[in-house]
């Protein structure tokens, strides 16, 4: 598939399969995608935390009440900040940049992508008490999503509602 389509066809699940597990061989390409994503100075500020069976149930009850429906993802991912290394320390500081925020948000779509191309389907999820994972899986660090990962209860692709082109881009002209 290519990426267009790819790009067409993600889309955040609310809906698992509560029956149907994720093979490890898939959960690795997944992660393997998003070793492979860029990152400021290679820093790569971030661990992922991969849960399954119990503890990723007690973990997917922790996302809020509207977010149930993770309870149902056979695998969960906790996404958990980590330091820089000093160039993109420096970097950031200088240019007052969060290129921590930004790594992440590009390996996470590197593994949601990969994961839609594998046939699995995948919801990231920013509401959650981090108190309560921190202390169960023990992590000293903030914690900035936590993903469910599995298969979709139906394949229904949902037509996507976004701004027009004008409101997010221009592409300018060199007046040459």
């Amino acid at each position: 598939m290519d990426f267009l389509e790819l790009a067409r066809k993600r889309q955040s699940c609310r809906n698992f399969d509560p029956k149907k597990a994720v093979d490890k061989d898939l959960i690795e390409k997944c992660l393997d995608a998003m070793i492979l994503s860029p990152s400021a100075c290679n820093a790569q500020p971030y661990f992922y935390h991969v849960l399954e069976g119990d503890l990723a149930k007690k973990v997917s009850g922790l996302t809020g009440s509207f977010n149930t429906f993770a309870k149902n993802a056979p695998v969960i991912i906790v996404l958990e900040e980590e330091n820089y290394n000093l160039t993109a320390k420096v970097g950031s500081t200088i240019k007052n940049q969060d290129y921590k925020s930004i790594d992440m948000g590009i390996s996470v779509s590197y593994l949601t992508l990969e994961a839609t191309s594998l046939g699995l389907s995948t919801c990231i999820l920013g509401w959650f008490n981090e108190n309560e994972i921190k202390r169960l899986l023990k992590i000293k660090n903030k914690i900035r999503l936590v993903i469910a990962l599995g298969y979709a209860a139906n394949d229904e692709i949902k037509e996507k509602k976004r701004k027009s082109k004008s409101a997010i881009y221009k592409i300018w002209e060199d007046e040459n």
